[in-house]
């Protein structure tokens, strides 16, 4: 197999390079890696839960810390749980739920949830538990009168999450925690709001919700921490048994660099929030729109307008296949993935974009692009320039639709 150096000369390596694949994968901001670094070196590496003198000033780095890091999110530190990113959060959510509550044997989830979430409910239908998807319309929206339908006694939990990480579409989530306390206040509602939390304003204290799902890396944090909110009187056993922690729900000494890293992504990406998601969302309809009007045969994935989180663009190019667009794009300095990385090496349609209606043929020509705030405005004109021609080049080889 030849190295990837070795195809990109053969090829012509691209002079500009512009990265908009964060959904599946992020360096982090120099401010944040300063943030991070006096814990690996200086202070803060000793375990929280031990009562010697170092322990206990860990102990009060982490507090503070963790302060820091709830602050936009208006909620007690004591209802966050440290986690190692949103698959553990989500499956802690769903099972440990389910591991704490076994009267009742029915699990609700919106068919668009992410896999961690599916599989988990999946998970516990192997253990005898009854699972139920709530059907989304075409613009990937919950079918609220469905979930009216579907809840009743025997139901323990709804999961439905706040923001789509693949197409984007913001749920009326406060509708659902509604509907769903109206029919018996003992439901419990999760959402998993990773692709929301930076992008929009969230006051938990403010929503009727049980349990709610962070990750660090979906705001140019660190990779492989996270959060679980859980509210107070809500049963969740742990999945994990392990040694002594500060963090219950999952037993391992914590890392205070990853922690500290959560906490200044989080400063960052709410400093000038209304300033910085206004210029996130003039990059997204500049480069959603730019393609869709100047690239025929081309479909847009999810809802538009205020229902779209701005940092999202999913579009669907008839006639041309994701993997060989996301190499094509690669070759000229775009770094860009097909759906989601959890199904992105499977030869399966995104199964979120098999709810919304796309047939097999338009969801394997999907390329899904998040913009960040590290991205310019000159990186979004290389993109609308480049793409054309490189649909235009891959549907001239496949022939598969008249140009």
């Amino acid at each position: 197999m030849k190295k990837v150096d070795g195809l990109l000369e053969e090829h012509g390596r691209s002079k500009i390079e512009v990265y908009v694949d964060w959904e599946n994968g992020n360096y982090v901001p120099k401010e944040v890696f300063e943030a991070m670094k006096p814990f690996y070196l200086e202070r803060g590496f000793a375990n929280p839960a031990i009562t010697h003198r170092l322990g206990w000033e860990t102990y009060e780095l982490y507090v503070e810390t963790k302060e820091k890091l709830v602050q936009p999110l208006n909620i007690s530190p004591q209802d966050f749980y440290i986690t190692h990113g949103l698959t553990e959060s989500n499956n802690i959510a769903i099972r440990g739920v389910a591991k704490a509550n076994k009267k009742r044997k029915k699990i609700i989830t919106s068919s668009v949830e992410h896999l961690s979430v599916i599989h988990s409910s999946r998970f516990m239908e192997s253990q005898g538990y009854k699972i139920e998807e709530i059907p989304v319309y075409s613009n990937g929206i919950i079918d609220l009168d469905r979930l009216q339908d579907i809840i009743d006694e025997e139901t323990l939990i709804v999961s439905v999450q706040l923001a789509n990480h693949e197409i984007g579409s913001i749920q009326p989530l406060r509708e659902v925690i509604e509907i769903v306390k109206d029919k018996n206040k003992d439901i419990l509602v999760h959402s998993d709001m990773s692709a929301a939390f930076g992008r929009m304003k969230i006051d938990l204290n403010k929503l009727d919700i049980d349990l709610a799902t962070f990750d660090s890396s979906k705001i140019l944090g660190p990779k492989g921490v996270g959060g679980l909110f859980v509210k107070e009187g809500v049963h969740v056993k742990p999945l994990l048994e392990g040694q002594l922690s500060v963090e219950i729900l999952s037993p391992e000494v914590e890392i205070m660099p990853l922690i500290a890293g959560f906490a200044k992504a989080v400063e960052l990406q709410f400093e000038n929030f209304d300033e910085h998601i206004s210029s996130l969302t003039k990059l997204r309809n500049k480069l959603l729109y730019g393609l869709y009007t100047t690239i025929p045969k081309t479909l847009i994935n999810g809802a538009e307008g205020e229902k779209r989180i701005a940092d999202n663009v999913n579009l669907s190019f008839i006639g041309c296949e994701g993997e060989a667009l996301t190499v094509e794009c690669s070759m000229n300095g775009i770094y860009t993935s097909s759906g989601s990385a959890c199904s992105s090496r499977i030869l399966m349609p995104s199964h979120i974009l098999t709810a919304i209606g796309r047939r097999p043929e338009e969801a394997h020509g999907s390329l899904l692009m998040k913009i960040s705030r590290l991205n310019t405005e000159a990186q979004i004109e290389y993109i609308l320039e480049t793409m054309p021609k490189v649909v235009t080049r891959l549907r001239k080889i496949t022939g598969s639709i008249e140009l």
